[in-house]
Parts: structure tokens; sequence; C-alpha cells
């Protein structure tokens, strides 16, 4: 009995140990990243952040302020070099923003009309229907980038954040269908029967006890349709393309931060912490319901 106890403490210290270690080869890369965006540009190109605490002078806080207020560069005039501030990251988060949030409030309350129909209605062809919506899934979205890219400039709509979020709506719509069917499904039916015969209508129905139930479900699709926006660059690069740099996004404009005045890792290391403190937060605030809307439908009864 002792040697089984024996066994079994030395197997739960070799997994804690692998799963230390792979979490510390995890974490590594983001604490290399995190030192970077604190040091000069010189110090970033010329030694690995391992070496950056030997030499604290290289610390600064000015490739954050570059990013958040604007980057400078140098620019040449008949009278001499001036320096001249570049677009702001402030401007590209006020665009993700906006771009975001409709693309997240829009398709989770379509996705949940239809899941409540799907799992409460009858009506001829449902289960066709929802295979068709679920085989969308597997659609990669790329092969529809052109076809509607090319509509959208028919009507009008190209470069606008009305046309961008049309086009994540469409895109994460499958996912959010399914994620809520498999949670409305799992309520008990004796719940909507007791509603119906209080006279409710199905629209109350969904209003005022299917919205509220379904709060688990609602923030997992949250989370993840948020984060795939948030850090979404192929998307925003091509439908909002054609409005120049006024409606750019914070990915795109990390890329042309890092792309267009040359190499800038410094700067590009501390736009990526900047940007990534939103999703952060949003995941934080709505993590109590992650874990049971992904476990949705997993269990009946």
């Amino acid at each position: 009995m002792k040697s089984l106890e024996a066994n079994k403490t030395k197997a739960s210290s070799l997994v804690t140990f692998v799963l230390l270690t792979f979490c510390i080869l995890w974490t590594l890369p983001t604490i290399g990243i995190l030192v970077t965006s604190f040091r000069t540009a010189d110090a970033a190109s010329s030694t690995g952040w391992w070496k950056a605490f030997a030499d604290i002078k290289s610390f600064t806080l000015d490739n954050y302020n570059q990013v958040l207020f604007g980057q400078r560069f140098n620019v040449g005039n008949a009278t001499g070099t001036s320096t001249v501030r570049g677009a702001t990251m402030l401007s590209a988060f006020l665009s993700s923003i906006t771009v975001t949030l409709p693309s997240v409030i829009i398709p989770i309350l379509i996705a949940a009309a239809a899941a409540y129909g799907f799992a409460w209605l009858s009506f001829k062809g449902r289960n066709v229907l929802f295979a068709a919506i679920i085989a969308l899934l597997v659609v990669p979205l790329q092969i529809s980038l052109i076809p509607i890219l090319r509509d959208y400039n028919k009507i009008g709509l190209n470069g606008s954040y009305l046309g961008i979020w049309l086009a994540h709506t469409g895109f994460g719509l499958p996912l959010a269908t399914y994620m809520m069917y498999n949670y409305i499904s799992s309520l008990p039916r004796s719940i909507l029967e007791s509603a119906f015969l209080d006279g409710s209508s199905h629209f109350t129905t969904f209003v005022r006890l299917i919205l509220p139930l379904s709060a688990p479900a609602i923030a997992s699709f949250a989370i993840f349709q948020f984060i795939w926006v948030w850090n979404d660059m192929l998307v925003s690069l091509v439908f909002l393309s054609g409005a120049g740099q006024k409606l750019q996004v914070v990915t795109v404009r990390l890329m042309n931060m890092a792309g267009t005045r040359g190499t800038d890792w410094h700067l590009l290391t501390a736009g990526a912490f900047v940007s990534m403190l939103l999703p952060l937060g949003v995941f934080l605030g709505l993590q109590k319901f992650f874990v049971r809307g992904l476990l949705a439908g997993s269990v009946k009864g």
C-alpha cells in the first residue's frame, strides 16, 4: 500500500515537473519580448534580451511613448531636417474597438435567435439547414475574400466599417450558431413550457429567458470572436484598405510600423504588448463563464 502511494506521488511529481518545464519554455519568449520593448533601438539590435540586465541604462520608456503618441521620423526639406511624428497607436485602438464590438454583438444576437429556432421550433428542412450551417465551419474564409470584395466595390461598401462588420458577422455566424445551439438545446424544456403557459410569446421567451440563461455560451463565443477580430489583419487589410490610414486597425498599424520604416523591432514589441491589454482584460473579465460555455451540451439530464 505504501509503495503504491509512493509511486503515485512520484508520478504526480513527474507530471508537475514536466508541466512546469513546458510553462517556463512557453513563457520565455514572452519575457524576451517584454524586455525588448523597454530597450533602446541600438541595444535591441546589438545584443540579446538576456544580456539586457547587464546594462540598465539601455532601458527606456521611449518605445511606448512612440507607439502611443506617434513614431518620430527625420524629414528633410529646403530649410534642413525636421522631426515629425507619424500615426499614433491610439487612433488605431479606436478603430479596432469600432470594428470589434459590433463584430461581436451582431453575430451573437443573430446566432442566438437562430439557435433558439433550431433547438425549440419545428419547421420544414430544419435539420438540412442546420447541417448546411455547420458545414460552413470547414470553408476557409480566404476563398470568399475576393468575391465579397468585388461585391463591396460594386455597392460602395469597401473601405467602410459597415462592410467589415458584415464580413466578420458572416465569418463568425457558423461557429456562433453551433455553440449557442449546444447550450440552448440543453436547457430544460419545462422552463419554456412554463413561460408559454404564462402567455409569453417566442420573442418574449427568447429575450427575457433564453438570453439571460445563455450567458455562459454567449461569453465563450464573445471571447473567441473578440480575440479573433481584434488580432485579425487579413480581413481588415482587405476590406479597409480603401479608407487609407484613418481606419487602420491595431494589427495593420503594427505591420506598417515594422515594415515601412525598417525593422524597428523595439517598437514592434512595445506595440504588441499595448495591443494585448484589451483582449487580456476581456478574457479575464469573462473567464468564469468560459469553461461552462465550452462544456455546453456535453452533459444532459
